[in-house]
């Protein structure tokens, strides 16, 4: 599934395309704002990324966890990976999810939300990519 989100077979709310990878928001966010970063290649855990793109990929995943909290007016970001267990789809993927404090997140417990519809999943998608530049 995040092979065909990076081919743009399927469509998914962009915050950003480039070389060394993909970022969309999830579509089950922990908090709105909960964006999905994968590699353009498909391997399904970290310990598959070649050495030479890991540079490149954890860059991408920088600049959205520094990108976020300033789109969304959020105190900062949790920034994830699963490794096989709790692994949804087996494709190398990084959350890099909003975080406030008080915001009720605890421990390793992801309560899931939804967007109202496409139109919030846009906006929320266009105010971080406008920070990415």
């Amino acid at each position: 599934m995040f092979c065909d989100i990076v081919a743009g077979s399927v469509p998914a709310f962009q915050v950003i395309d480039s070389p060394d990878g993909v970022g969309f928001l999830d579509t089950r966010p922990v908090f709105k704002g909960h964006v999905l970063i994968v590699p353009r290649a498909h391997v399904v855990t970290l310990a598959d990324l070649p050495v030479a793109d890991l540079p490149g990929y954890f860059g991408l995943v920088q600049r959205v966890a520094a990108a976020v909290p300033d789109a969304l007016g959020a105190q900062g970001t949790f920034v994830a990976n699963n490794n096989v267990v709790s692994q949804s789809v087996a494709h190398l993927h990084f959350h890099v999810v909003p975080r406030t404090k008080g915001d009720g997140l605890r421990g390793f417990f992801w309560p899931r939300t939804k967007y109202a519809d496409d139109e919030e999943a846009t906006s929320y998608a266009a105010s971080i990519a406008a920070k990415l530049g």
